[in-house]
């Protein structure tokens, strides 16, 4: 195994670098063992920037280059060959929340096909569904920065530190409600962190997938970007304007967008 990740530089930044963005959703998530709860406004700004960083990052990491890149290589037009990615993602992802058997923290019912799973892994579940893109999205951004000379390395390690800067926040604002709910500070702290060990699976592998299949690259930086797009839109917006908290959870997008825009742009 040590091997096969040293052939591959690229595989192996991948994961160093989604193992960084693991780390932050764990240390997030053990902000459960300092506090019980957490102030609905700070809550939902929390996740109006998580939303943010991930909306400036879908443009400034993922279909600027898929696009910049597709229009090098020529045959189908850039913006069908970004469009066609994008769609994808967003499918995918769709797809997967309508089949995969998940509980949103504050949920009466579960989602998906039915199954005999307890809460706690159907929590689990709901969180590590949408924690695949940011995965995918670091590992499709190193191998990017290894086959593109237009991306960069730069561009995907900022790309890495803002995924991870933002699951920070969202760790805690996964392990405190549960928390709340009733569950003890150990088991809110292990759903939490357990819901960031698919981003360095899912970093590998694309990664991995852009190395074997140089083609699908302006299609993988698209589909990352759709996928991403779709949890924001899904998931973390909704919630973040929920409980009535609108001009805290648009001034926390707003920071997330810059400050993630700022991170790309200067160090990419």
């Amino acid at each position: 195994m040590v091997a096969w990740f040293s052939a591959r530089p690229v595989v192996l930044q991948a994961l160093l670098a989604t193992l960084f963005t693991y780390g932050m959703t764990a240390v997030g998530s053990a902000s459960v063992f300092f506090f019980k709860s957490i102030n609905c406004k700070v809550l939902d700004g929390m996740l109006g920037f998580a939303a943010g960083v991930m909306i400036a990052a879908s443009f400034f990491s993922l279909l600027a280059p898929a696009i910049e890149m597709a229009a090098e290589r020529g045959g189908i037009p850039p913006w069908a060959a970004a469009a066609i990615g994008f769609s994808a993602g967003g499918v995918f992802l769709r797809l997967a929340d309508s089949l995969l058997p998940h509980l949103h923290a504050g949920a009466s019912s579960a989602e998906g096909i039915k199954t005999g799973w307890g809460r706690s892994i159907l929590l689990v579940m709901a969180i590590t569904l949408h924690n695949i893109p940011e995965g995918l999205a670091v590992g499709v951004g190193f191998g990017a920065a290894s086959l593109y000379p237009g991306a960069g390395l730069a561009g995907a390690v900022s790309l890495a530190l803002g995924i991870g800067l933002q699951n920070f926040p969202e760790g805690a604002a996964v392990s405190i409600p549960l928390r709340r709910e009733g569950l003890s500070r150990r088991r809110s702290f292990f759903i939490g962190q357990a819901s960031g060990l698919v981003e360095p699976l899912a970093g590998v592998i694309g990664a991995a997938l852009i190395l074997s299949m140089r083609a699908i690259l302006p299609y993988a930086l698209s589909f990352a970007a759709g996928a991403m797009i779709f949890v924001v839109a899904e998931e973390l917006i909704p919630e973040a304007y929920a409980e009535g908290n609108d001009h805290i959870a648009t001034t926390g997008i707003m920071l997330g967008f810059v400050l993630m825009m700022c991170m790309d742009v200067g160090l990419g």
